[in-house]
């Protein structure tokens, strides 16, 4: 911030001071005062309302496909995007699963300023695992896992999103998109495309005219762990490398640096792969990868430790203030 030795009264130089160590704190530093005006009008994320979010989802039980709670949370879900003034479309399909079932499946899509040629994309997938099947875990492995980080948290972020949203309205067009059936792939098998269905029914079945295709989007996976780390995933920045780059500086900028890590990661089967392969828009995934992990992932993943313990207020905070700065500055073109 203080690039240049400049002569003021004492007094006024300590309330700079402390003026722009509060800026740094809630956005990012800038010279500039076009752009601290444009800064400063992102809203604050409330980890305590996202935090509630991931509660609620966690009380109907596993969101398994298919399932009564997975039905019950469904209704929740659309209730509170369309509380926040989204234009909600339920995409129902059938998930042909591995297992020979098939599955009724809906993709959730609450869209804010529907209309606009102009528009970005943030997704997360809502269902959890059917089976508790880690290879590090021993128990009730044939029993489905709440699933509080591995698709409530990334949830529960883009929920808070849709809040402020309503409450700050942009501009541009902004698709929150919560997948089903992400989580009922075939662990070991061959065929990648047992993962992530209701991204494929998404990316082939796209809800727009050809001049609202979403310039760019991002997913959440994940999100809200004690101590989560995220690195740049391979198929991120082999799709996405100038989206994937700028959002990690953004964070480094935010002063998210240690969430955010500047680091290259393996690659991972998700919905996004999916999103750029097949709908050909190029999408970055924002997923925890530790360095200590046998699985790759939380030592909770695809366990029945993936409750709310694992949920942390401040990374939900960080993930959530940094997604709301990208959408903010993207309305406002500075981005």
């Amino acid at each position: 911030m203080f690039r240049h030795a400049l002569l003021f009264p004492l007094t006024a130089v300590l309330l700079i001071f402390t003026a722009c160590k509060q800026e740094k704190k809630e956005s990012t530093s800038t010279s500039d005062s076009a752009a601290k005006t444009e800064i400063l009008a992102v809203p604050k994320f409330d980890r305590d309302s996202a935090y509630h979010y991931v509660e609620q989802q966690v009380s109907y039980g596993p969101r398994v496909t298919g399932s009564a709670a997975h039905k019950q949370c469904k209704a929740w879900l659309v209730s509170k995007f369309q509380e926040f003034g989204a234009d909600v479309l339920q995409q129902d399909f059938t998930a042909k699963v591995y297992t020979g079932q098939s599955l009724p499946a809906t993709n959730i899509i609450a869209r804010f300023n529907p209309d606009s040629p102009k528009r970005i994309v943030l997704a997360a997938h809502w269902d959890s695992r059917h089976l508790a099947d880690s290879p590090i875990n021993t128990i009730r492995q044939n029993e489905p896992v709440l699933g509080a980080d591995d698709g409530g948290s990334g949830v529960a972020v883009l929920l808070e999103i849709a809040r402020q949203l309503g409450q700050s309205p942009v501009k541009m067009g902004v698709d929150l998109v919560l997948f089903d059936a992400e989580d009922y792939g075939e662990s070991g098998g061959e065929d990648i495309n047992t993962w992530a269905l209701g991204a494929q029914y998404w990316s082939r079945n796209l809800p727009y005219s050809g001049a609202q295709k979403p310039k760019y989007g991002i997913l959440l996976d994940m999100v809200g762990a004690k101590g989560a780390r995220f690195a740049k995933e391979y198929y991120s920045m082999q799709y996405a490398p100038e989206l994937t780059n700028k959002t990690w500086k953004l964070a480094e900028d935010l002063g998210y640096s240690n969430y955010f890590v500047n680091e290259s990661a393996g690659g991972v089967t998700d919905d996004h792969y999916f999103v750029n392969t097949i709908a050909g828009i190029p999408m970055i995934d924002i997923i925890n990868r530790p360095v200590d992990s046998s699985t790759g992932f939380g030592t909770y993943w695809h366990t029945h430790d993936d409750n709310m313990d694992v949920i942390d207020y401040r990374t939900l905070r960080a993930v959530g203030q940094l997604l709301l700065n990208v959408v903010y500055k993207e309305d406002a073109g500075s981005f």
